[in-house]
């Protein structure tokens, strides 16, 4: 069977998803079109084809146990110098992703890995490029904002194409939405421990 680039985000809802691709792709970025808007769970990783069906049960106990929650996305941050990246920052939601990543890379898990960089919930619009589309992209969406509430995440494989498809989504076990942005988070809003 072989192996395969699997990688779990969570999407970016339209219309927020495809206006920030597209804004990607303005500023140059050439992987724009072949990457959904998202918040990574599990950084690309490469798998044996057969074990597909195990990451998927994994990925239905993870999300079992999770409990949908207000992701917010306020302003822009750079992983300059030490990665040339500039995103949109996670202001609500992020202790939230924290808990689920841990959850799907855990040790005892089928895609148990160590990330080269610390866990940083963040929505990627401009990775590689020029210095100057960089700051451009930086500043242009500054003051960019985006709220939903956050259902469940994803399993997605990268093509030869170098496409990123979703193969399949997950839901969380409860559908009882917490309050929005804005609303001070409680309990409820995370996921059980």
């Amino acid at each position: 069977m072989g192996t395969v680039t699997i990688g779990v985000s969570i999407a970016v809802p339209e219309p927020h998803g495809s206006l920030l691709q597209e804004r990607r792709a303005g500023f140059g970025d050439a992987a724009a079109h072949g990457i959904p808007t998202h918040v990574t769970l599990l950084p690309p990783t490469e798998v044996d084809a057969s074990q597909l069906p195990v990451i998927e049960a994994h990925l239905a106990e993870v999300a079992a146990a999770g409990r949908p929650f207000p992701m917010r996305l306020s302003g822009t941050d750079t992983f300059r110098p030490v990665s040339p990246v500039v995103f949109v920052k996670v202001v609500d939601g992020a202790e939230a992703c924290a808990w689920l990543q841990k959850q799907v890379r855990d040790a005892s898990g089928p895609v148990a890995c160590e990330l080269v960089f610390p866990y940083h919930p963040h929505v990627t619009v401009a990775h590689g490029i020029d210095e100057a589309a960089m700051d451009r992209a930086y500043e242009e969406l500054a003051g960019y904002e985006a709220a939903w509430p956050c259902t469940g995440f994803a399993l997605y494989e990268q093509g030869a194409d170098g496409v990123w498809r979703k193969l399949q989504e997950f839901a969380f076990g409860s559908t009882v939405v917490p309050p929005q942005a804005g609303a001070p988070e409680d309990a409820t809003s995370l996921p059980a421990t």
